[in-house]
């Protein structure tokens, strides 16, 4: 009885290891993994925030009978362009994220040229609606910018996690654990501005 305990045991103390060394670790992917497609749903969601705001903007500004329509056909037309990209998070290519982010950017930039020509319509701009949009949209723009870097730390765990020794053996082995794409600042913005002051 003895000589059957010994031979039990060993494989009761192995297989604890192996689990420990698979699915534990496959489970810590899985939940990593699971954190980072949360914070892109974050991420989704401040943007679609920030569309359903551009789309109450859109129809305040067109109550203003002489503004320029193209600069308004702009931004409707990069707004579409933007809610049009969509992403599924677990599996995003660096491709499939520089087009979401310059769709993004396009948007921005309509945006920003929305909002300059606004000056020139002393009534828009004392609009209480329309300052009350502008006052969300900000507040939006700062809640993109939190959850993109919230979605850049959950990715960074998951990836270092993912990518580090025996980790990157054991889970290679399952063959759905890729290294996550991160968000990458716009093109340009690396460039110092020229800031030129004529006195």
């Amino acid at each position: 009885m003895k000589k059957l305990l010994i031979p039990i045991i060993v494989i009761v103390v192995l297989a604890g290891i192996a689990y420990s060394l698979f699915a534990g670790r496959y489970n810590t992917a899985i939940g990593l993994q699971e954190d980072a497609k949360t914070a892109w749903s974050n991420v989704e969601s401040a943007y679609q925030r920030r569309s359903d705001l551009i789309s109450n903007l859109v129809k305040t500004v067109q109550g203003a009978a002489d503004f320029e329509r193209n600069t308004l056909k702009e931004v409707i037309e990069a707004r579409a362009k933007a809610t049009s990209v969509s992403i599924d998070p677990s599996n995003i290519t660096p491709e499939q994220m520089a087009q979401f982010q310059q769709a993004q950017g396009g948007l921005s930039s309509a945006l920003s040229k929305l909002l300059v020509t606004v000056e020139r319509y002393p009534d828009l701009k004392a609009n209480q609606n329309f300052l009350n949009l502008q006052t969300q949209l900000e507040g939006t723009e700062n809640r993109i910018n939190t959850e993109r870097n919230r979605y850049n730390e959950k990715v960074g765990i998951f990836n270092k996690y993912v990518k580090s020794f025996p980790n990157n053996f054991i889970l290679g082995l399952f063959g759905n654990f890729n290294e996550m794409t991160r968000f990458k600042s716009d093109p340009g913005t690396e460039k110092k501005p020229d800031v030129e002051f004529n006195f």
